[in-house]
Order: C-alpha cells, then structure tokens, then sequence
C-alpha cells in the first residue's frame, strides 16, 4: 500500500492502453472496465479512484460511509466563494456525482467477487426522505443533486464570425462537421472518407459516443468544404482511407498543413470580446449540436 494510490500508464500486450494503481483490487476492476468500456470512460475511471484513495488515504476493504462524506465535502470545497453560474463551490456537480459512480462501481465489483471482505457498499444510495409510500427510489434523495440544463449553443452570426476566423479547408470542413451533421469532435477526427457517402448526403459515424454507430444527414455545404480540402489543401502523396487525427483528411494533422482546431489555429480578429471567441479559448475545440 506504501505507493497507492500512483496512477500508472501503460501499453498492454494486444496495444491498448491500461492503467493501474497499486492495488490488487482496484487494478482487477481496471482490467475489467477496460474490457466492458471506451478508452475515454476507462482514463476517467482511472482517474476518479486515484483522486477518491488520494483524499481518503485508506485501503479499499477500509473505506465507509463517513470517508465517502468527507470526500464530498472535500471535494466541493469551500462554500465561502461560489460560482456565478451554477452557485456552487468547487467541483461541479456533474464532475462529483461522476466520481462518486466510479467509485460505486468499484465497490459493486468488490461485492460481486464474493473473495473480498466487503459485504455492502460504503457509498449510499441516497438519503431517505419522509414521504410515505411509493418506490424505494421515490424515497430517497441522491447524495449529489445534477441540475438539467440546456446545452449552450452558438448563434448562427457567432458560427459565421467563427467559420470566417479559420486559417485552413480542413478546419473550415471540420467545424461544419458539428454545425450542421451534430457530430462529436471525436467523432469528426475519427471519420474516414469512405464514411462520406456523397450521393446520399450522409455521414457514417463509425466510432459514436459509447461505440454506437448511427448515419447522420449532412449539408452540401459540409460536402463542398470538404472537396475543396481534398482537392487543394491534402497532399497527393497522403493517405485518405482516414480522417483522423494520426492521418489525413477532415481531422488530419500532419506536417507543413492544417494547425490543430484550437483557438491559436484562428486568425487575429478584432473580437476578444465575441462569446464564439470565448467558448474557442475556453474548450479548445467548439463543439456544436443544433
């Protein structure tokens, strides 16, 4: 235990990407994450329980209800300064209740097991409530309170200013990607352009959000600002059976072309003040679902 919780980055065998912890536990749940999950939802796991033991500073079979309480405490911060926005102090809510589902995780795996000393959970399913009746659901309240809001989008006149400050084709091609098909940035650097189907107007999402995969109807626009990417911008020796970032093509990066979509990837224009410009600087890369 003298080096847990120290998150480890490595290569397996078969070329994926695995993470451990220093735990013999905590590491065979990563193992099996890593088989039922997304490379992005394995990295945050990984991450969540690092943070979570980090604070706690208990072996796993130790943890109780009262470390999982002082953790949120902890990780909300100080109530003395609040955000604007939401008014709430440290963490987002999204990000707690995140963590809190990787760590409940972990321990619904160490029940499951059977070869543990863990009976029940350490983390709460919520706090019970006075009403009567009802589902057992209904009568409780979640430890973390999520709010729903809206997603923020950009007017039509913020995604011009921004279409107009792109320096390259291929990041004109890539923005309009989200505006108008609803893509995903990760989405757009994993297309291929056997993915474009052109008489249809339609784009195959290949790698979607959770390994689903669905067709998307897509603007001509989108289509000509591709065309002119490939036929001005991509190098003749380059290959295209892929867009994404490690080769060329929408999402490309590769040397002496595009910059990445970021904020520095604009041109100067005189709009510090444009919230297009704010978001950009912001998220590094706008996504856009209308």
């Amino acid at each position: 235990m003298s080096s847990f919780p120290c998150l480890v980055r490595f290569v397996s065998g078969s070329g994926q990407v695995r993470y451990r912890l220093g735990d013999r536990l905590v590491d065979r749940y990563l193992e099996f994450v890593a088989g039922r999950s997304r490379p992005n939802t394995l990295r945050a796991v990984a991450f969540d329980l690092k943070t979570f033991f980090t604070v706690v500073g208990k072996d796993p079979v130790e943890v109780t209800a009262v470390d999982v309480f002082e953790f949120l405490a902890h990780q909300r911060g100080d109530r003395g300064v609040v955000r604007l926005a939401d008014r709430e102090s440290g963490l987002s809510a999204r990000t707690i209740a995140r963590r809190l589902s990787s760590v409940s995780g972990l321990y619904a795996y160490l029940i499951a097991r059977g070869d543990t000393p863990v009976r029940a959970s350490p983390v709460p399913r919520g706090l019970s409530t006075r009403r009567e009746g009802g589902s057992k659901r209904s009568r409780t309240v979640p430890l973390v309170r999520v709010p729903r809001t809206l997603p923020k989008i950009l007017a039509p006149d913020e995604v011009d200013r921004l279409l107009g400050a792109l320096r390259t084709g291929r990041d004109n091609a890539m923005v309009l990607a989200m505006v108008l098909a609803g893509l995903r940035r990760c989405e757009v650097l994993g297309l291929r352009i056997a993915d474009v189907r052109v008489g249809d107007r339609r784009l195959f999402v290949a790698e979607g959000k959770g390994g689903h995969q669905r067709v998307v109807p897509v603007a001509g626009r989108f289509l000509q600002a591709l065309g002119g990417y490939l036929h001005d911008e991509l190098p003749p020796a380059a290959p295209t059976d892929r867009t994404g970032r490690n080769n060329s093509g929408v999402g490309g990066s590769f040397a002496g072309q595009a910059v990445p979509l970021m904020a520095s990837g604009t041109r100067d224009w005189p709009v510090a003040d444009c919230r297009a410009w704010r978001l950009a600087r912001k998220t590094d890369i706008i996504t856009i679902h209308i």
